[in-house]
């Protein structure tokens, strides 16, 4: 609660004083102090409107993922993708996580998959939303993996008496919370390795695809935790495969012309919780930083999250992503 009280007050402040004051002193010199007074008047209302309202309109997003590589009986696979819920954020506002379960479960998704970062800092966030959560359904279940802050290393307690080793232990100890949490709920967290999921065709023959959940693969100043090669084991060639793996740029880094995955599924960058038209700030940071991209017969879907560390989006509105799968 602490953490959540600190991060509010933190963004209004920058948000409704300082962003504003700075606009207003830079205005000044240019068009005169009436006309400049106008600007930051325009901000903080945008700002209000992003803070009251926006981190809180839940839109559903569908595209389709076309490959000859899937099985005709997973023609029209529904795969509902979320991430990035950040559910610390929502302690005050649980009725937000009850809006996105009963949603969710509204289009009925064949599968649900959650690209990572459940938590801001620490696993105890999540225990007041294991029922709420658990009520998440999907014929084949719901699958995930971790993000960069489910490590839980951005909230080891600034304590003098904490060292290296104590410091580790205290992350080590929310990382397996979390895990056992995420257990209690029914969800799949696939650490480094890979799932069948079987069909029957109009033979009466099994046919498969495969979802594959890698930890945290990403460029400094993140943590890399990941491995392909262990979370492939066993994998054939030209097989159905879908991956979660929460960075976006580990697509073009370590998917993309080195292997045969056909989707991609990612989040991380939150679009950096403002989009105007096709313009965010995330662009500055990612190549790939929300929607989808298609690249040499392999699609990337990147989500752009549900929540985050600060209660405030605009116009890259938490989402739910509807993908469907076609053969073509």
């Amino acid at each position: 609660m602490k953490h959540n009280t600190r991060i509010r007050f933190s963004a209004a402040l920058m948000m409704l004083v300082v962003m504003p004051g700075l606009l207003y002193a830079v205005g000044v010199l240019f068009m005169g102090w009436k006309l400049a007074f106008i600007l930051p008047v325009l901000l903080i209302v945008v700002e209000l409107y992003g803070t009251l309202y926006g981190w809180r309109h839940l839109v559903v997003k569908k595209c389709t993922c076309k490959s000859l590589l899937l099985p005709k009986s997973f023609e029209g696979y529904k795969i509902l993708q979320i991430s990035d819920l950040h559910v610390g954020t929502f302690l005050e506002s649980p009725s937000f996580v009850e809006k996105l379960v009963e949603k969710i479960n509204s289009l009925s998704p064949d599968l649900i998959v959650f690209t990572g970062d459940l938590v801001n800092i620490k696993a105890t966030e999540v225990v007041p939303f294991v029922k709420i959560l658990k009520n998440l359904k999907a014929k084949d279940g719901v699958y995930s993996v971790l993000g960069n802050h489910d490590y839980c290393e951005y909230g080891i307690p600034a304590d003098k008496n904490f060292n290296d080793f104590t410091k580790k232990r205290w992350a080590i100890r929310n990382q397996h919370a979390l895990m056992f949490l995420q257990r209690q709920m029914g969800w799949n967290l696939l650490m480094n390795e890979n799932v069948k999921i079987t069909r029957q065709n109009e033979y009466n023959k099994e046919e498969s695809i495969f979802v594959i959940g890698v930890e945290n693969i990403s460029k400094p100043p993140f943590q890399d935790y990941g491995n392909m090669t262990k979370a492939m084991e066993g994998m054939r060639i030209g097989t159905f495969k879908i991956l979660l793996t929460h960075d976006p740029s580990h697509w073009r880094r370590g998917v993309l012309g080195q292997t045969d995955i056909a989707l991609t599924l990612s989040g991380h960058t939150h679009a950096g919780q403002i989009k105007l038209g096709r313009f965010s700030p995330a662009k500055w940071m990612y190549h790939e930083w929300g929607g989808k991209y298609v690249e040499e017969g392999s699609m990337l879907h990147v989500s752009l999250g549900v929540g985050g560390t600060m209660p405030f989006r605009l116009g890259a509105w938490p989402e739910i992503n509807e993908i469907t799968l076609v053969r073509h």
